[in-house]
């Protein structure tokens, strides 16, 4: 079993990377991602060329994503732009990446006949109130219109989930910073809250995606809510 994943040097990719290894359950782990910079500190922190490989490519680009899935079973869609201020002033990057990228992901794999894909999603793409949620949202529905249509190609999976604890960009980290070097924490509300899980919850939710996909499988798990 081969595995390929969309932005596979993030901060979820390389964990799923790492726990996948860990498992032993694939001979090949092929990272697909845009920095090649980015892949060379990977490839020197994981230090298994036996069993991870290197892409380099754009999730906007379907004839490298269908040459990058030649021999893959298993696709785990996670490339996306995720800020949400970066969305609000760019929103046709946003769409580009990830509206128009997962099509491609899937397009690619329905080429490829033989790939699984499992897409991460989020849950700001419920009633979403801005340009990040609404396009993961869309993302959502490519994916799920695109199960229900695929009878004979590869099954398609959607997981939603919160906020991973300590991604990169997220709060947690800029927290960390701040009190290190004495600095005041801020927050935007004291009333506001969010829905957090571990990487590795995020993980084995991604891993259940694997195991029961079916024609419109979206997996939305119950996480608790932090104010």
């Amino acid at each position: 079993m081969n595995l390929l994943i969309t932005g596979g040097t993030g901060y979820f990719g390389q964990a799923f990377a790492r726990a996948m290894l860990d498992r032993g359950d694939y001979e090949r782990i092929c990272i697909y991602s845009r920095g090649e910079y980015a892949q060379h500190l990977m490839r020197q922190k994981f230090n298994d060329d036996q069993r991870l490989r290197f892409f380099i490519g754009d999730v906007r680009d379907q004839q490298r994503l269908e040459l990058a899935m030649r021999g893959i079973d298993v696709v785990v869609h996670a490339a996306a732009l995720k800020r949400v201020e970066v969305g609000e002033y760019n929103p046709t990057e946003m769409i580009q990446t990830n509206v128009d990228g997962t099509r491609n992901v899937i397009q690619a794999a329905i080429n490829a006949g033989e790939a699984d894909v499992v897409y991460l999603s989020t849950d700001k793409a419920c009633a979403p109130l801005n340009a990040y949620g609404a396009s993961k949202l869309m993302a959502e529905k490519l994916a799920l219109a695109a199960a229900q249509e695929s009878t004979k190609g590869p099954t398609i999976a959607v997981t939603r989930y919160g906020n991973v604890a300590g991604s990169t960009g997220s709060i947690i980290p800029t927290w960390r910073a701040a009190v290190a070097a004495g600095r005041p924490v801020y927050i935007t509300s004291g009333q506001a809250t969010r829905f957090w899980m571990t990487v590795e919850e995020a993980c084995d939710l991604v891993v259940a995606g694997l195991h029961y996909r079916w024609a419109g499988c979206l997996l939305v798990p119950s996480l608790p809510a932090y104010q």
